[in-house]
């Protein structure tokens, strides 16, 4: 199941699950639209890819007897912060950011 992580990976502001601001990449890293727009130019600085906006995971638990939703499955509480220093992004991004993600 999908992880939702409670903040931007790059600026560090909270993204709660039923954000329309959140973006993922394939391995689920998250970030803000705005830094995905203005500083990574839709390139993961991890993965390489490009990113979608994350699901908004159902608060309520429609089939009980699944047990899903955000009462069963909450949010993450672990931050997490991108490894890699602003100039090494800035440098993968610039590298990559003209190949259309789907040919990355």
């Amino acid at each position: 199941m999908l992880q939702l992580r409670p903040n931007c990976e790059l600026c560090d502001c909270d993204l709660p699950p039923d954000s329309d601001a959140a973006r993922i990449c394939s391995y689920e890293c998250t970030y803000c639209a705005s830094c995905v727009e203005t500083v990574l130019h839709n390139v993961c600085p991890t993965c390489g890819g490009g990113f979608v906006p994350r699901p908004i995971r159902p608060q309520t638990a429609w089939r009980p007897e699944l047990k899903l939703g955000l009462q069963n499955h909450p949010v993450s509480e672990t931050r997490r912060h991108s490894k890699f220093t602003r100039d090494d992004i800035d440098a993968h991004v610039a590298k990559i950011r003209e190949i259309p993600p789907e040919q990355r």
